[in-house]
């Protein structure tokens, strides 16, 4: 007898599949055209979003090119008067002020931020998930918030405003940015990583140091050029910590200049010439932060490449 002429039962994983399909073929025509207007709608809300983003950016393009040139970004700023109304200067204390603080900034947050997204991506205890809140509440905190605590404790005790003062601002204004970024590429890490590396004799804090660390860099790099870009364009915490200065210094115990804070001033003047400038202090600066946000993703886009 052969197997054709056994009496089999029905295969319902087969039938389930035929009812499965024969659903499918009666909604096709429902769910093609639902898809198509979803993705409509997608497109028609990035075209809204990209409407204001463009007006701002050819405004800045408009009227801030022509203030753009090798004096107006290498030298001192100048002060209008009634007789020289157009003396404007350059603006080169501003970029060295804004590089200096938002440099050093950085390095005071990289490290504490990564060891705090690593804790927390290692650990589910009651004290990770406190920490987590309050990470999550310091993303959101208002930045005039952390001038505030910067001028009160530490220009008050100092006796006067300090590009230190502004320094520490943003610092913590960086450090829950950078935690979170870390913490997310720390857990993006497959967990046969460390496995492997456990399996082979090494320590678990050899393991994360070794593989750990590295696997994540690319998220963290990402996330750390993100939050210096938005430090670099904050002006609130500065406003009230790092003073002003028309001269070159690169010590940050002494008052600063930013471009953030340039551009805060010079839109408010009296005089018609520096609320012109006003907008290439300001196309100076969105430049400076396009240049960390293209970097991040090149060196990011790089780093994961290698590591394939």
């Amino acid at each position: 007898m052969s197997m054709t002429d056994l009496d089999l039962p029905p295969d319902p994983i087969l039938e389930r599949r035929q009812e499965i399909q024969k659903r499918a073929a009666q909604t096709i025509g429902r769910r093609t055209v639902a898809s198509r207007a979803f993705l409509l709608v997608l497109l028609l809300a990035f075209v809204v979003a990209l409407i204001p983003l463009g007006s701002v950016i050819f405004a800045l393009l408009q009227k801030g090119a022509s203030s753009i040139s090798w004096p107006f970004l290498s030298k001192l700023p100048s002060q209008p008067s009634l007789i020289a109304q157009n003396a404007i200067g350059g603006i080169g204390n501003a970029i060295e002020g804004t590089l200096i603080i938002a440099g050093l900034a950085l390095l005071i947050a990289v490290p504490l931020a990564m060891l705090i997204g690593l804790y927390l991506s290692e650990t589910s205890s009651h004290v990770a998930n406190f920490l987590r809140a309050i990470v999550e509440i310091m993303t959101g905190l208002p930045s005039i918030l952390l001038g505030v605590f910067a001028y009160e404790y530490l220009v008050v005790p100092m006796g006067g405003a300090s590009g230190l003062a502004g320094i520490v601002a943003l610092a913590v204004l960086m450090v829950p940015v950078i935690a979170k970024a870390s913490e997310l590429a720390f857990r993006g890490v497959p967990t046969s990583l460390r496995e492997a590396g456990l399996a082979l004799g090494a320590r678990s804090s050899k393991v994360t140091r070794g593989v750990i660390i590295p696997a994540a860099l690319p998220g963290v790099i990402t996330g750390v050029l993100l939050s210096l870009a938005r430090a670099m364009g904050e002006t609130a915490p500065l406003l009230l910590v790092i003073g002003t200065s028309i001269s070159w210094n690169w010590n940050p115990l002494h008052g600063m200049s930013a471009l953030s804070l340039l551009t805060y001033d010079y839109s408010g003047s009296q005089y018609p010439s520096q609320r012109a400038a006003a907008w290439g202090v300001a196309l100076t600066l969105v430049a400076l932060v396009m240049i960390f946000i293209f970097s991040s993703r090149l060196i990011s886009a790089h780093m994961r490449r290698e590591r394939h």
